[in-house]
């Protein structure tokens, strides 16, 4: 087996890498990669002239996205992951391949949904949500004109977070850590996580396992905490103690806006912004049993963060060659 992780340089796919000791990999990104530069060849999926796909490869694992909150402009979303995504399958066709793995998101589903399971409706309340619904209805489209011994794997995972990640988790969890928190709303919202080490075992296993038909699985690490239970795991590993103020929701969205007000005024992106602070109080909980019912992950939820946090914050590692941002 032979495999082309497209998006390898990043924070999932060099993860992905280091696990896939016995397969032999090939990495097409549009950054270097930090670890592996020696199997990378640069390229970006919205050209379709820089995806080079080799006789050898018998699967692809399309990671490549544009994912941020803030992304400009707005097109570069469906430039990115819905044009970019049909020419990885244009390619794809020319070499041969008949197996992907496709990471989406369970942005398609919008927020304060009541634990979506894979058939529930799309409602994205974002491009980013909307643009990878288009990027899937794409690929289905792909795989029902021409079915025959073709594998699909549509992932679509819940927040990732992990070892040398710097998004939208680690900043929660630094400023947890700083002693400085204070809870936006109730926090009795439940957040579902995923931990990337369970990520990469996933997608490494539906590698071996390479059935062919179509296959769509949420994925999220269970059980689900909620913000209050979060603050507490943080507050026993990192020994620290939290306030019990709380802010209302309102005021905490005021707060937002007046944070899109300076960055507009100013052009300079903040860590706050009303979208953050909405997603921040909504619940994010979704239903993983599909999933659960044919892998087992390596790590707990709990686990995941225990190892986040001794990375990052009790025994934080120095020689890290790159942090890779969301």
């Amino acid at each position: 087996m032979s495999v082309l992780i497209i998006g390898g340089s990043g924070f999932v796919g060099s993860r992905l890498i280091s696990e896939l000791d016995n397969i032999k990999c090939e990495n097409l990104d549009k950054n270097k990669s930090p670890f592996y530069p020696k199997i990378t060849t640069i390229g970006n999926i919205t050209n379709f002239n820089e995806i080079k796909i080799s006789e050898s490869i018998s699967s692809v694992v399309l990671l490549a996205a544009e994912h941020r909150d803030d992304v400009s402009p707005i097109s570069l979303y469906y430039d990115v992951n819905v044009e970019g995504t049909k020419n990885v399958l244009k390619a794809m066709d020319l070499a041969g391949v008949k197996n992907l793995i496709f990471t989406s998101s369970v942005a398609i589903y919008g927020l304060n949904k009541i634990n979506p399971d894979e058939d529930h409706v799309e409602d994205s309340f974002n491009h980013y949500g909307k643009s990878k619904w288009e990027a899937e209805l794409v690929i289905k489209q792909w795989y029902e004109n021409d079915p025959k011994n073709k594998s699909v794997t549509i992932l679509r995972p819940t927040v990732i977070f992990g070892e040398r990640n710097r998004g939208n988790v680690y900043n929660l969890l630094k400023q947890i850590s700083s002693g400085r928190f204070i809870m936006i709303g109730k926090g009795v919202n439940k957040k579902s996580m995923a931990y990337v080490g369970n990520i990469v075992a996933f997608i490494s296993n539906r590698l071996e396992v390479s059935q062919d038909g179509y296959y769509v699985f949420n994925y999220a690490d269970k059980p689900d905490f909620s913000m209050n239970e979060l603050t507490q795991v943080i507050e026993k590993k990192l020994n620290i103690k939290l306030t019990k103020l709380k802010i209302p929701y309102l005021f905490g969205m005021i707060g937002g806006y007046c944070f899109d007000i300076v960055s507009f005024i100013f052009r300079k992106k903040t860590l706050i912004s009303s979208v953050r602070v909405k997603k921040f109080c909504a619940t994010t909980q979704y239903n993983a049993s599909k999933v659960n019912n044919v892998f087992n992950p390596p790590f707990t939820l709990k686990e995941g963060l225990n190892r986040t946090l001794d990375n990052e914050f009790v025994n934080p590692k120095q020689d890290d060659i790159l942090f890779f941002s969301e």
